[in-house]
């Protein structure tokens, strides 16, 4: 069996990030979870600098993109412009049903862009379709630095 998939998640919203972890944790599969409150943080998270000098390499980010600091979108384009980090699928989990929004992060590599449901059931089903498809369906490249 393989290892648990480590999971980073950009979350800002306190509410959001509760209902995000609390959907993950009631998951088919035990994964690692690590979160970040804002853009600044989740680059110093990949970087593995200052408080995140052990953090292990996520296989998955959940990146909302109305962050402070720097927003998703700022946050996206580093990581797909990165030789280390451009193979990490990025969903984006956002509000924002704006085309612009949408078209945007597709433009800057998103692998994938999902409206966040008002509602806990669609919230929960959401999260256990992300984890079905990207973490159970999906063949992810090997995570080389665990």
């Amino acid at each position: 069996m393989r290892e648990p998939y480590q999971i980073l998640l950009v979350e800002d919203n306190e509410g959001d990030m509760i209902l995000t972890m609390e959907a993950l944790e009631g998951l088919s599969h035990q994964h690692l979870i690590a979160r970040v409150k804002d853009g600044e943080q989740a680059i110093l998270y990949l970087k593995k600098e200052g408080l995140f000098h052990e953090a292990s390499l996520p296989d998955l980010i959940l990146l909302d993109i109305n962050l402070p600091r720097l927003d998703g979108k700022e946050v996206l384009s580093f990581i797909k412009q990165s030789v280390l980090f451009k193979k990490i699928p990025v969903i984006i989990l956002s509000t924002s049903n704006n085309e612009r929004d949408i078209e945007e992060c597709y433009l800057h590599g998103a692998n994938c862009y999902v409206v966040k449901p008002s509602d806990l059931d669609g919230y929960v089903k959401v999260i256990h379709a992300i984890e079905s498809f990207w973490l159970c369906i999906a063949n992810l490249p090997e995570n080389h630095k665990r």
